[in-house]
């Protein structure tokens, strides 16, 4: 009896409170539903570059909403905003129109990132334009514009089914996400995590007071491996040409420079792109929006004769003593197959024909192999599979096989064809990374490493949650005699005076390399590359791949210059340029080291006197 009693005291408290004291109260926010939950957008992550030079950050940004409980009549209110900001009412009405089914409480973005002088004449006329609603955020800022846009990417507004993917999850309508490049690859990290506050508001939608605040927290930093001075060098090489310049460094595999042009500006596609922007860009025929680093494949040309010579060298097919004879031309079956010198090359040996890049040395290596067999050893050294590097979007190449052929066209394999891809064209296929991963493992003995691009992750505080570590794919079918000789050959390329990138060599800076030409127009076997005065589409691509001091490799370089004709004038001089721009700063940062320590030593020895 006591206990029920009780029970009932207790409730009639409650319900006096309530009703009595607080009556009013509620009955005033009830009847104006002024008690709102406010979302708080998370400041982004920042990007740097290995030295910490900033890359991209974040700007405050307006953005006008509408709520479309507080802006009856909707119309009016459209109408006058629209007079204000000068943006068509039909727009405007659009944007409402794809937020059907949003609580009508939800504020819905009308327009984002308008100017100083639109918001002047929204917050003048405030009073006159019932659930208006101006918010600040932060807008994703790239400080150099089109600089390593396809390394980085981009931020776009959430599509509906991204908002229904788990990976998604803590996102909402209307945020933006990375939808391409390190933007993409690291949301989860750069993302920061949303807050918010609970209002009270008036009858038309005006913030009276703010009742209880949740701040948002911010996404972590990111430090990239690339080095932002290489990065702008490569840029500034690639101007004006189709291609893409790739770095790295031979020791560990962290990404040093991943340029691709043509470029384009990040910020465009935060701030709002209009349909002429689009589609100048997605019409444009050397294709802006494709990151030919990782995603473009071309046929990998003389580069491919590394490949060839280990697997001949490895199988027991040549040996350093090994010779064949250039005539300018090899006869197989009833058909023949040119050399690019005209005239020949005379008695080769693999170094010599590495030097000179001889196709007959190779023809006859090739021929002695089979297409399997030399498959093999290209897919061994991680050709014609993606490299694994944290970037959407890798194109895998081709390396053929008999079966791929019969598999593909219902076709058998043509003796004659093993002879083209052994000099890396047929149906070869690469991209510039896979060519440089290649390349950075001659160079530091067999390793293959995984292309990295991050460095650190760190909290807005500067505590580091993730430290990125090398990563080995695998070693290069080769013992240390066989790499030997390649390098061997590959510096001949560039400081042997019959090199074929003789041109492209340092006084200082000892430099081993490839060159390479990819014919882009078909041509018979035995007919002689085309002459010059050809339209620019149809010019071959030039490649080039490098890596320096030859002794004790610090960087490796791939350039590919799409119609740049030879590798030894397109290519090799920009693969030089980085050379040089990164030896020379990275001699300069030592000389810098050790004039700290002297310094420093001189202070402690003074100290001690």
């Amino acid at each position: 009896m006591y206990c029920v009693a009780a029970a009932f005291f207790v409730l009639f408290v409650r319900l006096f409170h309530l009703q009595v004291m607080q009556g009013e109260e509620l009955r005033r926010l009830s009847e104006n539903n002024c008690i709102r939950l406010q979302d708080m957008d998370p400041s982004r992550g920042l990007i740097f570059d290995r030295n910490g030079n900033i890359l991209v950050d974040n700007r405050p940004s307006f953005y006008l909403s509408i709520i479309l409980k507080d802006a009856k009549p909707v119309d009016r209110t459209v109408k006058k905003l629209a007079e204000l900001i000068g943006v068509p009412v039909s727009e405007l009405m659009s944007k409402i129109a794809n937020n059907k089914g949003v609580s009508a409480y939800k504020p819905i973005i009308l327009k984002q990132d308008i100017g100083r002088d639109a918001l002047a004449a929204v917050e003048v006329r405030k009073f006159d334009l019932p659930g208006v609603v101006v918010d600040v955020k932060p807008l994703r800022h790239s400080f150099n514009k089109q600089s390593a846009a396809h390394l980085i990417g981009y931020l776009s507004e959430i599509s509906p089914g991204e908002l229904k993917s788990r990976r998604y999850s803590e996102c909402k309508r209307g945020d933006f996400i990375g939808k391409f490049g390190v933007e993409k690859a690291f949301e989860q990290y750069l993302r920061g995590k949303g807050g918010g506050r609970q209002i009270e508001v008036n009858a038309t939608g005006q913030v009276v007071s703010v009742l209880k605040t949740i701040d948002p927290q911010p996404g972590h930093n990111i430090y990239l491996t690339i080095d932002q001075n290489l990065q702008k060098k490569a840029e500034e090489l690639l101007k004006g040409l189709a291609g893409a310049v790739v770095a790295m460094e031979p020791a560990t595999g962290q990404i040093l420079a991943l340029a691709s042009s043509p470029s384009f500006d990040q910020n465009d596609f935060v701030s709002g792109m209009s349909h002429v922007q689009w589609d100048a860009l997605i019409s444009n025929p050397f294709r802006p929006m494709e990151n030919k680093a990782i995603q473009s494949e071309y046929p990998p040309a003389s580069t491919y004769k590394i490949v060839t010579a280990m697997a001949g060298l490895e199988e027991g097919i040549i040996d350093e003593k090994t010779t064949f004879h250039c005539p300018g031309y090899y006869t197989y079956g009833d058909r023949t197959f040119r050399c690019w010198k005209k005239e020949g090359h005379g008695n080769v040996n693999v170094t010599k024909a590495l030097v000179e890049s001889c196709d007959v040395f190779f023809y006859q290596v090739g021929q002695k192999l089979g297409a399997d067999r030399l498959a093999w050893y290209a897919k061994a050294c991680g050709l014609g599979a993606p490299t694994g590097i944290d970037l959407d979007h890798e194109a895998a190449g081709l390396i053929p096989t008999t079966a791929w052929k019969k598999r593909r066209t219902g076709i058998a394999w043509q003796g004659g064809e093993t002879l083209s891809v052994a000099i890396g064209q047929g149906y070869n296929l690469v991209t510039p990374l896979q060519m440089l991963v290649l390349t950075s493992a001659v160079a530091n003995g067999g390793i293959r490493y995984k292309p990295l691009i991050l460095n650190t992750i760190e909290t807005a505080e500067g505590k580091i949650v993730v430290k990125n570590q090398s990563q080995v794919n695998g070693k290069l079918p080769a013992g240390e005699k066989t790499l030997e000789l390649i390098r061997k050959g590959l510096h001949g390329v560039v400081n042997d005076g019959m090199g074929t990138a003789w041109t492209s060599r340092l006084k200082d800076i000892d430099i081993s390399g490839k060159t390479g030409t990819v014919q882009v127009v078909g041509r018979k076997d035995d007919e002689a590359p085309r002459a010059a005065g050809i339209p620019h589409h149809l010019k071959a691509h030039a490649w080039f791949l490098a890596y320096a001091p030859s002794a004790d490799p610090k960087i490796a370089v791939v350039v590919m210059v799409e119609h740049g004709e030879h590798g030894s004038s397109a290519a090799a001089p920009i693969a030089r340029e980085i050379i040089k721009t990164y030896l020379k700063k990275d001699e300069d940062d030592r000389q810098l080291k050790v004039e700290r320590s002297v310094l420093k030593g001189r202070q402690v020895a003074g100290n001690r006197q």
